[in-house]
């Protein structure tokens, strides 16, 4: 079974599309959904549409407002599944692909795969955020020996044993960087897989910014450099 973990802030026009996806995909899953104390009326449309009968997601509802991190933290703590992904709810990454990364991990026997927008192309985003993008994930590869192509992807298909035992510190979007920093200091081989992708603008609700990528250089030098 995977475990599908759905981090939301302020999502109300894309939390029914994306719920109706993950639901769509062929595969037995659990659906654990963290609002992270939205206020643009996300968190009112959950309580209404789930008020009787939630089916095969749990929703955990923050009282104040954590950060990406805290939302999948709190979430995997309720994971049963033999797998674990992230899912944004904002429609960038597309839900069909589990398959893709499921497939992939029975055929390599593997406990990480990552799907990478970047494998067979860079026209997915934005030329300056494929720029910064490319620039952690060096940065990655040159402090961790790997030969990653996508370091900051959301699609993390990881077993959830091995994500448990990960020990997450994490608040906000630092999480990404922590994540790899762990899997690759602790060995963990990461296997990548092409996957679509539909970039957001900033108009659009996109929330990470400039000051995250400074944040994600630090997490990936201080967890190169700091036992744990």
């Amino acid at each position: 079974m995977l475990s599908v973990i759905i981090p939301v802030y302020n999502e109300v026009n894309t939390i029914s599309n994306i719920l109706e996806k993950v639901q769509n995909v062929a595969t037995e899953k659990e659906i654990i959904l963290v609002d992270d104390f939205s206020s643009d009326g996300t968190r009112e449309f959950l309580k209404e549409k789930f008020m009787h009968d939630a089916g095969n997601i749990k929703i955990i509802y923050h009282d104040r407002n954590l950060g990406k991190g805290a939302a999948v933290k709190n979430a995997l703590s309720l994971a049963s599944g033999n797998y674990v992904i992230i899912q944004d709810a904002d429609l960038e990454y597309n839900p069909d692909d589990y398959i893709l990364l499921l497939t992939a991990a029975q055929k390599e026997n593997a406990d990480v795969i990552y799907g990478s927008r970047f494998l067979k192309t860079w026209k997915t985003t934005s030329w300056w955020h494929f720029l910064g993008n490319s620039l952690l994930t060096a940065v990655t590869n040159i402090l961790y020996g790997s030969r990653l192509t996508d370091m900051e992807t959301c699609y993390k298909l990881i077993k959830t044993s091995i994500f448990k035992s990960l020990d997450i510190q994490a608040k906000r979007f630092e999480i990404e960087p922590e994540i790899t920093a762990r899997l690759l200091k602790g060995g963990y081989k990461i296997i990548e897989v092409p996957i679509s992708y539909r970039g957001r603008g900033y108009h659009e609700g996109k929330k990470i910014g400039w000051k995250d990528g400074f944040a994600t250089l630090w997490t990936l030098f201080k967890y190169r450099f700091v036992s744990f």
